[in-house]
C-alpha cells in the first residue's frame, strides 16, 4: 500500500487533527480579546503585558489540547497506518478500532507518554551523532554552519521516525510495548540511510509548504487586524497558529504516511543479524532506559536482544561470561583471548 492510499484512506484523522487545531485558534482568539482588552485599559504598557500573558495562556491551552486530547488521535492514526501497512488494508470503523488498539497496547495515557518520550529522545540523540562528526573538522572555517544546517536537515527529514517506531509496537503484540519500541528504534538505526534518503525528498516540500501557509495566513489575519488598528504582533501569532493547525492536520500527516510506508516496508524485511542494542545503549541514555524497561517487562526478550543485554545493560549482580567475548562488528561469540572474530574476521 502506497503513501497516497494511506493518506486518503485515513483522511478522517487529518480532519480530526484540523478540528483540534481550529479549537486552539478559536480559544486563543477569545483569550486575546479578553486578556489584551483588560490590560489595554492600563495604557500602552498594559497592552504589552497583556500580550505576554496571552501568549503564555495560549501556550498552556495548546499544550493541554494537543497533549491530552490529541494523543489519542495521534496514537490512533499511527496504529491504523501501521496495521494497514502490515495487513495491506485499512481497518473499518477506524476511530473505534484505533481507540481499542491504543488502549490495549498502552493501557493508560501515562504509559504512552513515557514510551513516546523515550523513543523520541532516543531517536534525537542518535541523530545528534552527526554533530560529533562535525566536531572533527572544527578547525575548518565555516564548517560549524554546514554542520548545523546538516543537523537541521536531518532533524526535519527524520522527525517522523519516532512515530514509526511507535507504529512498530502495534504490529508486534507478542511482546511488551517497551520491548517493541526498543526494537523499533533498532530497526531505524539499521536502516537510517534509506530512511534519510526517502525523507530528504520531502523535506524541502515541507519547508516550502510551511512558509506559504504562514505567509497566506498572515496576509489574511494581518489585513483584518490593520482595519481595526490591532497589534500586528498578535496578528502574526494567530497566523502562525493557523499555519500550525494546517501543518499538524495535513502536512504532518502526509509526511507520516510517506515515512511509515518506507519504515514498515524495511521493518518487515530487516533481519537484525548483529547486535546494535549495546551500541545504542552506549550512544543514547534514552535508549538505554527504554531497553532496560523492556527487559523488565514480563515475557521472553527477542532472541537478537540477548547479546545486547549481556554487556550493554547487565542485570543486577550478574557477571558477564568469563570465557567469552562478543564481536563489536557482527555480535558473534568468541573465546576470550581470541584476536580475530571467527564469524566475520574483524579484529577483537
Amino acid at each position: 500500500m502506497n503513501a497516497k492510499k494511506l493518506y486518503l484512506g485515513t483522511m478522517k484523522f487529518c480532519l480530526y487533527k484540523l478540528l483540534l487545531g481550529i479549537a486552539t485558534v478559536l480559544i486563543s482568539a477569545v483569550l486575546f480579546a479578553v486578556i489584551v482588552g483588560i490590560f489595554s485599559l492600563f495604557g500602552d504598557g498594559g497592552t504589552g503585558i497583556g500580550l505576554i500573558v496571552w501568549l503564555c495562556a495560549t501556550g498552556i491551552v495548546r499544550f493541554f489540547l494537543m497533549h491530552y486530547a490529541g494523543y489519542m488521535v495521534k496514537a490512533g492514526h499511527i496504529a491504523i497506518l501501521a496495521t494497514a501497512m502490515t495487513e495491506g488494508r485499512i481497518p473499518e470503523n477506524q476511530f473505534e478500532t484505533a481507540k481499542t488498539m491504543v488502549k490495549e497496547r498502552f493501557l493508560t495515557s501515562n504509559v504512552y507518554f513515557a514510551i513516546d518520550k523515550l523513543v523520541g529522545g532516543a531517536v534525537k540523540q542518535l541523530q545528534r551523532m552527526v554533530g560529533k562528526v562535525g566536531n572533527l573538522f572544527g578547525a575548518v572555517p565555516g564548517v560549524d554552519v554546514v554542520v548545523k544546517a546538516g543537523q537541521l536537515f536531518i532533524d526535519i527529514s527524520l522527525g517522523y521516525v519516532d512515530e514509526c517506531c511507535l507504529g512498530y509496537t502495534f504490529v508486534h503484540k507478542e511482546q511488551g510495548a517497551f520491548k517493541s519500541a526498543a526494537d523499533g528504534v533498532v530497526i531505524y538505526a539499521q536502516n537510517w540511510k534509506p530512511l534519510l534518503k526517502s525523507a530528504a525528498k520531502t523535506t524541502l516540500v515541507v519547508i516550502l509548504a510551511i512558509v506559504l501557509v504562514t505567509a497566506a495566513s498572515f496576509a489574511l489575519i494581518g489585513g483584518l487586524f490593520s482595519l481595526f488598528n490591532w497589534n500586528i504582533l498578535a496578528a502574526f501569532a494567530l497566523a502562525a497558529m493557523i499555519a500550525f493547525a494546517v501543518k499538524y492536520a495535513f502536512i504532518d500527516s502526509w509526511i507520516l504516511c510517506k515515512t511509515m510506508t518506507v519504515y514498515m516496508g524495511l521493518a518487515q524485511t530487516t533481519q537484525i543479524t548483529f547486535d546494535l542494542y549495546g551500541k545504542l545503549c552506549n550512544l543514547s541514555a534514552k535508549f538505554k532506559e527504554l531497553f532496560d524497561k523492556g527487559r523488565a517487562e514480563p515475557g521472553a526478550a527477542p532472541a537478537y536482544a540477548a547479546a545486547g543485554a549481556s554487556y550493554a545493560s547487565p542485570a543486577p549482580n550478574t557477571e558477564p561470561a568469563a570465557g567469552s567475548v562478543f564481536c563489536g562488528q557482527c555480535g558473534g561469540k568468541n573465546d576470550r583471548g581470541t584476536k580475530f572474530c571467527a564469524s566475520c574476521g574483524a579484529k577483537l
